[in-house]
């Protein structure tokens, strides 16, 4: 398990050009282009400048798309490859090769994440209003993501399937999840759909680590940030343990 961890964390590292350099400066722009333009219409949401508004969303959007592509790259191109064989007859359980596979993409979302905090950080100066509720935020949000990519590339037989979940699910959620704006300034019905985002909850529980402020108590975003974390490594563990598309 820890020889897996470690090949998982060597192989984005081989080329931080691409695994971390560029999402650090797709989300840089964000914040440029978005804060600058915005925050010159919108001074405050919320209770808080324009730009520090957004950095709780740039942060969780950095770990949630490096965690997810992760382990969901690595895993299915063992697949494609036929390497996955190697895995299936180790002596390394499905706990363990969820271990490996995660805690590598833990780390690669939460270093993008990092980096984009300080980034942030040079524009509006470092804020971290409750350390222990950022830290649970951070943590498992990279945590669910990266057991997500699991199991999309468990699932996934097509380079075009891999990137279902990226852009048919993930993308219009992060957008419509208050990143750039307060949900609760939607017209309706959108602000009661909304509602049933579960990334409106992460955001705004990790908004409320890093600023002091959210429009929904941090304990139901905790708590729901926990049950999706818990259903994914049930599922996860479950198509593993079957071997579900994985064995020939």
């Amino acid at each position: 398990m820890q020889t897996l961890f470690a090949k998982e964390v060597r192989r984005f590292m081989r080329v931080p050009g691409q695994t971390v350099l560029s999402p650090l400066i797709s989300t840089t722009l964000y914040f440029i282009v978005f804060g600058y333009s915005i925050s010159g219409r919108i001074q405050t949401v919320e209770g808080s400048p324009y730009l520090h508004f957004i950095v709780p969303g740039l942060v969780f959007l950095g770990i949630a798309n490096n965690a997810f592509l992760n382990s969901s790259s690595s895993l299915f191109i063992t697949k494609i490859q036929g390497t996955v064989v190697d895995l299936l007859v180790s002596p390394l359980g499905p706990g363990e090769l969820m271990a490996g596979f995660i805690g590598g993409a833990m780390v690669r979302g939460l270093v993008v994440g990092g980096l984009t905090w300080a980034v942030a950080a040079v524009f509006t100066g470092f804020s971290l209003e409750h350390a222990w509720v950022a830290a649970y935020f951070l943590l498992l949000s990279s945590y669910v993501f990266s057991v997500l990519g699991m199991l999309a590339a468990v699932w996934a037989e097509k380079f075009e399937q891999i990137n279902f979940f990226p852009t048919f699910v993930m993308l219009p959620l992060t957008f419509l999840g208050g990143v750039f704006y307060s949900v609760r300034e939607l017209p309706s019905p959108w602000n009661a759909i909304s509602l049933f985002n579960p990334m409106v909850y992460m955001v705004e529980g990790l908004r409320y680590g890093l600023l002091g402020r959210s429009i929904y108590p941090p304990l139901m975003g905790g708590a729901i940030l926990a049950g999706v974390a818990v259903v994914a490594t049930v599922v996860t563990y479950g198509v593993l343990r079957s071997g579900y598309k994985m064995k020939a």
